[in-house]
């Protein structure tokens, strides 16, 4: 298997200045996702595109194996992530002359993965016969089901996903997971004509609520570098 590890990160950002190059726990935030990568000995190749130089530099100097400049249609607010994921795996495979049998994407606003959850997510799509892709999630806080809401267009309020037998009790509703950015996983065979991270033949890496923060916000920044600190994570 020939594995490919992107981290695509734009310069601008509303919910948090600068936030990929913002200190965490002494590393510019990317960092910590590149050193994942490199710890984790899956990748022949660890890449980051940007539009943003300073974010490439900084890539370099924490040692990744290419770097992609982002054209400007890939680095606007409305920019969709899978477009800019194929475009950075396209020139690399050009630069490399290599053909990537896997296609992982980790996301630097969400540090707070293990290097085992990036072996366990790639492992488990390339074990898995009929999967696509993988993404990653952590169990949902609210449910559809049970506790979360849509007000419609008469302005009154109902259940998101109302159940034919109504749910009394959360436990009792099906499972669902909040999508936590974190790990996307591709095999070659389906990654280059995707158009959406969902397919048929998606399959879910599970990630605990603690490992799954992801940074929108100053209070996202505080609450990851709170649990970074506690539980000794980013080290």
């Amino acid at each position: 298997m020939i594995r490919i590890c992107t981290i695509c990160a734009r310069g601008g950002s509303k919910g948090v200045k600068n936030k990929n190059l913002r200190g965490l726990l002494g590393k510019p935030l990317i960092a910590h996702s590149i050193l994942q990568a490199k710890k984790s000995n899956l990748f022949d190749v660890i890449a980051v595109s940007s539009d943003s130089d300073e974010i490439l530099q900084v890539a370099k100097e924490f040692g990744v194996d290419y770097v992609v400049k982002r054209p400007d249609k890939l680095a606007t607010d409305t920019a969709a992530k899978l477009p800019v994921i194929q475009h950075c795996v396209q020139q690399i495979e050009k630069l490399s002359n290599l053909k990537f049998d896997t296609i992982t994407d980790i996301d630097a606003t969400s540090p707070l993965r293990t290097i085992e959850d990036l072996q366990n997510a790639v492992s488990m799509l390339e074990l898995h016969d009929n999967a696509t892709n993988l993404i990653t999630a952590a169990p949902a806080r609210r449910s559809p089901y049970f506790n979360l809401v849509e007000k419609g267009k008469d302005g009154y309020v109902g259940l998101s996903k109302p159940l034919e037998n109504t749910v009394v009790r959360r436990q009792d509703a099906p499972k669902t997971y909040d999508m936590n950015a974190s790990i996307y996983v591709w095999n070659r065979k389906s990654f280059f004509n995707a158009i959406s991270v969902f397919t048929d033949n998606t399959i879910l890496y599970v990630m605990p609520e603690g490992r799954s923060q992801d940074i929108d916000s100053e209070l996202d920044f505080e609450i990851v570098e709170l649990l970074a600190k506690k539980r000794g994570l980013l080290e």
